[in-house]
């Protein structure tokens, strides 16, 4: 698998003159687009988007320096309509111009080319099973929420707090069916999984009954999923989880994400710094 990511690298270092074909890079790296770019972001730290901008314009910057073509003539190879997008694409990465960059002689950001290798740790097991779910429902509040990479995440806190105990309570009682209780499901999560990049929050419960009045009903295909384990500090061990599910679990199993809600079940210690977590992940087989 990390070797075919880095073809897929190789192939977006040859296109950095041209329109980046993430489907393709997907192909190269035999998985689908969403799970690409999910992984990149994952493995990376930064969206498939950003990385290939950030490479152009490193690229870039050495032509302005070298001199050899106008400052036009290198807007044009690198996809950029005229010069003002250029100069502005280039200040917002290099701090200053390109112009001012090519007088000055200036020092520029760089962003290295990347590459995937396997670093084997061996500190610990990750604890995960795979179950095939019917259709299901997820019924309960929701709410627009950015989305944390680090730390309490403040609006889904807030809107938790929002919510009455009878309304928790009766929401409980509509629990059927795995992962019992309330749960906290990640829905429409943006592609790159940016930092601050919105999605929908539901606090509610699995289910296959219908919604009451007062809340929301996610209806959930039939399909696999990933179920993964966690015990450790709230909230660091389960925003974790995440990481190791993306940057370890999958490019080591032959499976990929899906489309699909993410939910949490999560039990909280009396003091609510420690939790015990079941992550559930849609997935498939990866293709051979």
């Amino acid at each position: 698998m990390l070797e075919r990511l880095n073809e897929a690298l190789e192939y977006i270092e040859s296109r950095l003159g041209e329109r980046v074909d993430a489907a393709e890079a997907a192909r190269i790296a035999l998985t689908s687009e969403y799970h690409f770019r999910r992984l990149f972001s994952a493995l990376a730290g930064m969206p498939l988007s950003e990385y290939v901008r950030r490479r152009r314009l490193t690229v870039a910057g050495a032509e302005v320096l070298a001199g050899e073509r106008t400052l036009l003539e290198i807007a044009v190879r690198y996809g950029y309509g005229s010069g003002e997008a250029f100069a502005r694409a280039f200040r917002a990465v290099h701090g200053v111009g390109p112009g001012e960059a090519r007088r000055t002689g200036a020092a520029l950001a760089a962003q290295p080319r990347m590459s995937f290798r396997l670093v084997v740790e061996g500190s610990g097991s990750m604890r995960y099973r795979i179950v095939e779910k019917d259709a299901f429902r997820v019924v309960g509040r929701r709410a627009r929420v950015p989305l944390v990479h680090a730390g309490p995440n403040p609006a889904i806190g807030a809107f938790i707090r929002s919510i009455g105990p009878e309304t928790l309570r009766g929401l409980a009682a509509l629990s059927d069916q795995e992962p019992a209780g309330i749960v906290g499901v990640s829905d429409g999560l943006d592609p790159t999984r940016a930092e601050g990049t919105e999605l929908d929050y539901y606090h509610g419960v699995v289910t296959g009954a219908s919604a009451p009045e007062d809340c929301e009903t996610l209806a959930v295909p039939a399909g696999a999923w990933a179920v993964f384990e966690s015990s450790g500090p709230f909230p660091q061990a389960l925003q974790h989880l995440w990481r190791d599910v993306f940057t370890q679990w999958f490019p080591s199993n032959p499976y990929q994400s899906r489309p699909g809600p993410e939910i949490l079940r999560t039990q909280l210690s009396p003091d609510a710094a420690r939790a015990d977590a079941e992550l559930w992940i849609p997935v498939e087989r990866a293709a051979e």
